[in-house]
């Protein structure tokens, strides 16, 4: 089965441009190494919460939006497998320019329960 990263972080507004040319560049470092696919979504409808909420687990300011994306792996090997040739690839430390605050961050891996398709 599938195998999940999913990632929540929060982005200053005035980034946007430059945080989807950081994705576009670095999600296709993913594909490269055998993820499936890879979804980046600028929220659009993400309501504060009485108890918790998105943009509180990412601190989120008023200037930035909340960003909600997930790396999708054939299963859990290859994301592994994957995930340590990433972290060699000498491409990365141009990642860790991120337009965010990367401390921010919340991320883990998941393994799929249920998947339901059109």
């Amino acid at each position: 089965m599938s195998y999940i990263d999913g990632f929540v972080i929060a982005v200053p507004n005035a980034n946007r441009a430059q945080f989807i040319a950081h994705a576009k560049t670095f999600d296709a470092v993913f594909m490269e190494f055998g993820a499936t696919r890879v979804v980046e979504c600028w929220g659009d409808n993400v309501p504060d919460g009485k108890l918790t909420d998105f943009r509180r687990a990412v601190q989120a300011e008023k200037d930035e939006s909340v960003v909600f994306s997930w790396i999708e792996w054939p299963d859990k090997a290859t994301r592994d497998a994957g995930m340590e040739k990433i972290m060699k690839d000498p491409r990365m430390p141009e990642a860790s320019k991120m337009p965010f605050d990367g401390k921010r961050m919340i991320f883990g891996g998941f393994m799929p329960v249920v998947s339901l398709s059109a």
